[in-house]
């Protein structure tokens, strides 16, 4: 079953017409990458200490849509990796997001839920209780909250516990197609076995955080929201939501823009850099 998952979830993004940058028809996104973690893991209750106690369970969230007499079992975690073509297009840019990256976080975070739909379709009609919790009515995000703008589920953080990868300076998660993606995860009532995750710590695929040769992604920042003491939420998010968007949106045909400037042209954009270890 865990195989026939996975393949179902590549075979989706693979063959999605919707996952086609409008004009050229190349693709958002290469071929995902899968991960699953136990509901009842006991790095979910630490989320609620980490990010704050508004952060829900798996348990939680799948108790909330169908009852508490029908435990969880699984988390089911994706990545799916920006492609070069995408990521090429944003290397240079050094004020705002290129059309094509900002075509993929609007467009493309589409397609994104549209496959966590699909797997939570594909679930059911093998017999299975499932739900997207960003897809739920008891997702919600906040703006404000003492370590920023967070929500009921963060989907990175899921990856994380589903071995996907880890987290970096800027706060976002390199995987082992790099930092440049989106990520989903559904949760389901099917038990299937954990994938293992490498036991080095939160944040050992970034470099800075690893062995101090690294801070790229610092310079790449505009606005100087990344620094070595870390990832200043606020003020990313004040340009990524309002200031971009004000001055991209209507000329690229979108809504929401993203930026990427920190996960492109850095040592982690496309895989895990080896580093000095």
């Amino acid at each position: 079953m865990k195989q026939k998952l996975v393949a179902e979830i590549v075979r989706f993004i693979t063959e999605s017409p919707a996952n086609r940058l409008p004009g050229n028809g190349s693709p958002y996104f290469d071929t995902p990458l899968v991960g699953f973690a136990a509901a009842d893991d006991s790095l979910f209750a630490s989320y609620k200490t980490i990010i704050g106690a508004f952060h829900l369970t798996p348990a939680e969230l799948f108790a909330g849509e169908f009852g508490e007499e029908l435990p969880a079992g699984t988390v089911i975690s994706w990545i799916l990796p920006i492609t070069e073509a995408v990521r090429k297009s944003n290397r240079y840019q050094e004020e705002f997001p290129s059309k094509e990256w900002s075509q993929t976080r609007n467009f493309g975070e589409m397609v994104n839920s549209d496959l966590r739909r699909h797997v939570v379709e594909w679930l059911t009609s093998q017999g299975y209780r499932a739900v997207a919790p960003q897809l739920s009515a008891l997702w919600l995000e906040f703006a404000e909250t003492p370590k920023g703008r967070a929500s009921t589920w963060s989907e990175r953080h899921a990856a994380f516990a589903a071995g996907l990868g880890t987290f970096s300076l800027n706060d976002a998660l390199i995987s082992a197609k790099g930092i440049a993606h989106r990520c989903g995860s559904v949760i389901t009532d099917l038990v299937v076995e954990p994938s293992i995750r490498a036991d080095k710590g939160y944040a050992w695929n970034c470099l800075y955080y690893r062995d101090g040769s690294c801070g790229a992604c610092i310079g790449r920042c505009p606005v100087g929201a990344i620094s070595f003491a870390g990832h200043d939420k606020n003020r990313c998010c004040e340009y990524v939501y309002t200031t971009i968007p004000a001055a991209v949106a209507a000329e690229y045909g979108v809504t929401a823009t993203g930026c990427g400037l920190c996960q492109t042209r850095v040592p982690c954009e496309s895989g895990i850099p080896r580093g000095r270890s």
